[in-house]
């Protein structure tokens, strides 16, 4: 069976290697574009990122580069060089869209940016992404993912209950990825403009703005409400405590539900616990009943209205229970067969080694040849049969395609 097209097939978009947008090019690489990462002639400093495959550093040996850099294509050119100036800038007129990740004015330096280009070929779609946009007076403030997050706000919405403690940071580069999320949903949008209106343009990403639109609640509240949310224990944030949904199973393991509501979660969770056979072992049991006659729980009744109060707790009770009594998959796969959201905390041994995770192929074996071994990948994070995902192979070793790709520019111009 052949491997399906990707809805971005036969779309060439030349990267600029870079740390900050590395992860958008990843994500239009597994949906089938041809992505070109142009490096210099050593390589792009993340490279050395660690950690590195058996704690041996080397530039093909970092595993920051070999995640973000899957199935794209490597070619190495020097900057500074005005032949590989010229190299690039037909590179790009091959292209339909430029991912660059560049300090601002470092490319307007070298007659680079978009607008030297766009002269020539008003239909390319361009995405700059940098810390604070590309002309914002801060664009020259030095930035790292940890100062990105307390900065943009994420930081203050994560962390404990005790307000003692302080913020916890996002981690895993979430200043990065939310950056990334939004160029892509924007170069989707460029594209789509420029494939029926006929006309290119700059996508401009400010990893800053980015982050802070992304605080769920926390912007909006302060800018509508003059409010400020404060930090939960595994939960969203909030002007007002809401009730633990993180709860101890009884093999010692950590799940997450959802806290019934609505009528058919009462009626899911009451038939859920008389078949398990221990209604008898939780006092305010008839309350799920009643929360199922009422119709469920309005969130603004929960404040004003005892009986609406009542009910509510005790279905949060009553879950915490049943998950205290259950181990912690089997609380999860249980709830989920009655309709009942709700998770298990895995680690990440854990997510490649379950059985529904392998079913719909997350985890994803790539060969790495100069190395002699395969290597379990992440795939894709969702299923969607219209519009294929994969993980076409591993990253580019440096420059490993430069005599490939630019053999067939030259051959091109001739």
């Amino acid at each position: 069976m052949t491997d399906p097209v990707g809805p971005l097939d036969g779309l060439r978009i030349v990267e600029l290697a870079s740390e900050y947008g590395a992860f958008a090019g990843k994500l239009m690489a597994d949906l089938g574009a041809e992505v070109i990462v142009v490096e210099p002639p050593l390589g792009h400093r993340s490279r050395l990122f660690g950690p590195f495959i058996d704690d041996r550093p080397g530039a093909e040996r970092s595993l920051w580069w070999w995640f973000y850099n899957t199935g794209k294509l490597s070619v190495t050119l020097d900057l500074n060089a005005p032949e590989d100036i010229d190299r690039l800038r037909t590179l790009i007129a091959s292209s339909d869209l430029v991912l660059e990740g560049e300090p601002p004015g470092r490319l307007e330096e070298l007659a680079l940016d978009y607008e030297d280009i766009a002269s020539d070929h008003p239909e390319l779609v361009w995405v700059s992404i940098t810390p604070f946009g590309r002309k914002n007076p801060r664009s020259s403030e030095p930035m790292t993912d940890l100062t990105l997050q307390a900065g943009a706000g994420p930081a203050w919405s994560c962390g404990y209950d005790d307000h003692h403690l302080p913020p916890v940071r996002p981690g895993g580069n979430q200043g990065f990825h939310t950056a990334c999320l939004w160029a892509v949903e924007g170069a989707m949008v460029a594209l789509f403009a420029q494939r029926t209106l006929g006309f290119g343009q700059c996508v401009d990403v400010s990893m800053h703005a980015a982050s802070n639109v992304t605080t769920e609640a926390a912007t909006y509240e302060w800018l509508v409400a003059q409010a400020t949310v404060e930090r939960q224990t595994f939960r969203h944030a909030a002007i007002r405590e809401t009730p633990p949904r993180m709860m101890r199973s009884a093999d010692g393991g950590s799940v997450i539900g959802a806290l019934p509501r609505h009528a058919r979660e009462f009626q899911a969770l009451h038939e859920w616990i008389i078949d398990l056979g221990i209604s008898d072992q939780i006092d305010e049991f008839f309350f799920l009943a009643m929360g199922v006659e009422r119709g469920g729980v309005q969130i603004p009744d929960i404040a004003s209205d005892p009986e609406a109060s009542a009910v509510y707790q005790a279905g949060a009770d009553a879950l915490r229970f049943v998950a205290e009594y259950l181990p912690a998959k089997e609380f999860f796969l249980q709830a989920q067969r009655r309709g009942i959201p709700a998770g298990v905390m895995y680690a990440p041994e854990e997510v490649m080694e379950d059985e529904h995770f392998i079913a719909r192929g997350f985890p994803v074996e790539l060969l790495h040849e100069d190395i002699g071994r395969s290597f379990t990948y992440p795939g894709a994070a969702f299923h969607a049969p219209a519009s294929p995902w994969r993980v076409a192979g591993r990253a580019p070793n440096i420059g490993e395609h430069s005599e490939m790709v630019l053999h067939a520019l030259d051959e091109g111009a001739e």
